[in-house]
């Protein structure tokens, strides 16, 4: 699929999470399984207008995975107020299964080597609100994929 990969400004998001360290082959499982746990949490504790499921990933195999929430919230053991990081990123849409997200970042990580843009070592998808389509046509799924750009973190 080709890619239609840009930079641009990132806004802070505050998120609902579950944070961990995960090794890459657990992600299939353990995000929509977070993801679930998370928007059991916003239902429960009334959060007003939640947004799109995310998962962001910091250096040394720590993710954290839930949802977008409106504002501040006080959290519970497992489920922590945290916010997707501004500054300058790379990005692109995905569109089609998740196992081929990783094609997505790829592309991003070699455009960004040709341009002469350097990483910082975090990276987020945010995930489309699911529709009921996609379970007949998953190459409609959408997910964006943001890489942030080293010296701009939020």
């Amino acid at each position: 699929m080709p890619y239609d990969i840009k930079l641009t400004n990132a806004e802070t998001i505050f998120t609902a999470v579950i944070r961990s360290r995960v090794p890459p082959k657990e992600l299939p499982k353990f995000v929509p399984a977070a993801c679930g746990e998370v928007w059991s949490f916003i239902r429960s504790a009334g959060l007003q207008r939640p947004g799109r499921h995310i998962a962001l990933y910091l250096d040394g195999g720590s993710v954290e995975v839930g949802a977008e929430v409106s504002e501040r919230f006080v959290g519970n053991d497992r489920v922590h107020c945290s916010q997707l990081p501004a500054g300058r990123v790379a990005t692109t849409t995905h569109f089609g299964p998740y196992p081929r997200l990783s094609d997505a970042h790829s592309e991003v990580r070699q455009w960004c080597a040709k341009h002469g843009h350097r990483f910082s070592g975090v990276c987020w998808e945010i995930y489309g609100h699911w529709d009921e389509s996609w379970n007949a046509n998953p190459s409609k799924i959408r997910t964006d994929v943001f890489h942030l750009l080293e010296g701009q973190k939020g």
